[in-house]
């Protein structure tokens, strides 16, 4: 029998953990003092000498006297129920700690999409909105004046000519496409600004498409600040080309009186030797002033190429072609204190560049390296073969590959560290104010980072600068001109077809008339637009219009033709002009069946480009 009036006993000492010893030990001490009975829950040692969890229960029996004769009691394993209880715990722990992070995350992720400044929202598969941040309802309340509820069909709040967009976007994200585009959205009387808009699925669980967010950026001042810093880019090129053009207005005037002189001056003694029958002088006066009138046209010309505005327009060119072209003009440029040497390169490979541009760049190292001479002295212009290697290319910053090297090399002050460092910089220039932009040089390296090239300047103070061109090479032919010098027969007529010329100037209407009648062709003249529109509304046969485009009349060449075909839709036409084609054609294009001729030009052209513009028509006629 157990002790039934001591908390002593060696069950207690053999099965129960010294730890939780005490606690059992009280609690059957407080059975005792009070004669009640006891349960507890407590560790014991298992029979496999684990620890487990036992509960143990006991009721004392009392005799007449009130004092403690036995106990009844049980003790039941319960270590399962134990580890049940704690896994739970611990689960229901875990769950509590995943909750709140959970909470906390969610809550952080609402406070960004509140703070952002872009508007950002979600709609379901039928595209209706399910939640959006203060920005995108501030947004579109400032666009269209309406404010978002949750649950609207989104593109359903925009206009007739907008929704179908929205809806279109809209969808392509539903479908699972995240994608970024650029749209303007807004009332035309609030504000419609240009977007970016992104769109990417909201997927659940399963991976199942359930709608879709929109975030959406203006845009407006950025693309804005884009447009009008091309505009300024173009405005700069046109600007700094201008000033060079500028450069040659000086000398103009006296080159072309020169021209003129020489023209007028061989006409007179044509003339006159005609008169006096001394014929045989009168080939070399006219080679003189067909001469002068090819220098005057070619000056012309490259006046007109050099200051129209476009964009990069890179060609197979001949560099060195090119710079023995110009050198007549560079030299009026920098002015006879100047000696000028274009060396000749016959071996040199083409280069892939627009050759206009690469004009403007060449005259403009040249007036530079002119003001860098106040005294006087020498420019050379060199074209020479490179192969950059992995080493060099490093040291000048391009690409490994074949280049043809532009040189200009002048005698003049030189140039410092300093200024060197800074020579390719917008507006730097150590010109006296008024004398320069200081967009030359930073012009030229935007040319040549643009055509794949480089370049670069070696200079010393007293000694002089070399500026280098760096162009690609091209790997193909150049389309160049005939230099055979062979004369070709000019083509004529074959069907006796008639042409209306039409020019307010008489000697160039029979200049033009005369070289018609001597190719085959019936020619008939009209001074003016009203009258050569009256020829072509009349029955008379024309199978060509030839007019120029400045007339009297009240229309221009290209008006008249246009007038003209309203009862002749079949008209072949060609417009003559003093202008380069750019000017005529503006931002549009001619019509089939029309082309230009710029003046002066030889007999040879003007044949060929009518009889090209008839068959041209025919070939379109036979197809019909």
């Amino acid at each position: 029998m157990a002790d039934t009036t001591s908390t002593s006993s060696d069950w207690i000492e053999t099965y129960i953990p010294p730890e939780d010893r005490p606690a059992l030990r009280a609690e059957i001490a407080r059975a005792i003092d009070t004669k009640t009975s006891y349960s507890l829950e407590h560790r014991v040692y298992l029979a496999d000498g684990s620890v487990g969890w036992a509960s143990s229960r006991a009721v004392p029996v009392l005799d007449e006297h009130g004092r403690i004769t036995e106990w009844y009691g049980a003790a039941t394993n319960i270590t399962e129920r134990k580890a049940a209880e704690v896994a739970s715990r611990d689960l229901t722990l875990s769950l509590g700690r995943q909750v709140a992070d959970r909470t906390a995350e969610l809550r952080l992720y609402g406070d960004i999409i509140q703070s952002s400044a872009d508007p950002i929202c979600a709609f379901d598969t039928e595209f209706r909105l399910i939640a959006f941040n203060q920005a995108h309802s501030d947004e579109f309340h400032r666009i269209f004046g309406h404010r978002v509820r949750i649950g609207e069909v989104f593109p359903n709040l925009f206009p007739p000519d907008q929704a179908p967009v929205m809806r279109g976007f809209m969808a392509r994200a539903l479908k699972g496409e995240s994608y970024t585009v650029t749209e303007e959205f807004g009332d035309p009387d609030l504000a419609k600004p240009a977007w970016e808009v992104s769109y990417s699925p909201l997927r659940d669980g399963e991976g199942r498409v359930i709608g879709a967010f929109h975030f959406a950026r203006d845009i407006s001042d950025r693309l804005r600040a884009e447009t009008e810093l091309a505009a300024t880019q173009e405005a700069l090129r046109q600007s700094q080309k201008m000033e060079a053009v500028g450069q040659l207005t000086g000398g103009l005037a006296h080159d072309f009186n020169n021209l003129l002189a020489g023209i007028s001056g061989s006409l007179e003694l044509m003339q006159t030797r005609l008169a006096q029958g001394r014929f045989s002088d009168v080939e070399r006066y006219m080679a003189a002033a067909q001469g002068a009138a090819k220098r005057a046209a070619a000056l012309t010309h490259r006046l007109l190429a050099f200051s129209r505005r476009q964009t990069l327009d890179p060609r197979p060119t001949d560099v060195d072609r090119l710079a023995r072209g110009m050198q007549e003009l560079i030299q009026r440029s920098v002015g006879p204190g100047i000696a000028l040497a274009v060396v000749e390169a016959p071996d040199a490979w083409p280069a892939l560049v627009d050759p206009s541009q690469l004009e403007n760049a060449l005259l403009n190292l040249c007036l530079n390296a002119r003001d860098a001479m106040p005294d006087g002295g020498r420019i050379t212009v060199e074209i020479t073969n490179r192969t950059i290697d992995a080493p060099t290319a490093r040291r000048h910053d391009m690409p490994v590959g074949e280049y043809v090297r532009l040189r200009v090399t002048d005698t003049g002050t030189g140039m410092s560290p300093e200024v060197i460092a800074r020579v390719f910089e917008p507006f730097y220039t150590t010109k006296p104010i008024g004398e320069g932009t200081g967009l030359g040089l930073s012009m030229i390296y935007g040319f040549a980072q643009q055509s794949g090239g480089q370049v670069r300047i070696a200079s010393r103070v007293g000694e002089g600068t070399a500026v280098s061109l760096y162009l690609p090479r091209h790997a193909g032919p150049v389309p160049g001109e005939d230099e055979t010098g062979a004369t070709t027969p000019l083509p004529r007529s074959e069907g006796g077809e008639t042409v209306l010329v039409v020019d307010d100037e008489p000697t160039v209407r029979m200049l033009v008339t005369d070289i018609l009648e001597d190719l085959g062709y019936t020619a008939i003249e009209a001074g003016d637009s009203a009258a050569g529109l009256a020829v072509l509304r009349s029955d008379v046969r024309i199978d060509l219009l030839v007019s120029d485009i400045g007339l009297p009349g009240g229309m221009n060449g290209r008006q008249m033709a246009e007038a003209a075909r309203e009862t002749r839709p079949d008209l072949k036409v060609l417009l003559i002009t003093g202008y380069a084609e750019t000017a005529i054609l503006g931002s549009g294009t001619l019509s089939p069946g029309m082309a230009v001729l710029t003046k002066p030009f030889s007999i040879e052209t003007m044949a060929a480009r009518i009889r090209s513009i008839i068959e041209a028509g025919r070939e379109r006629e036979r197809r019909l």
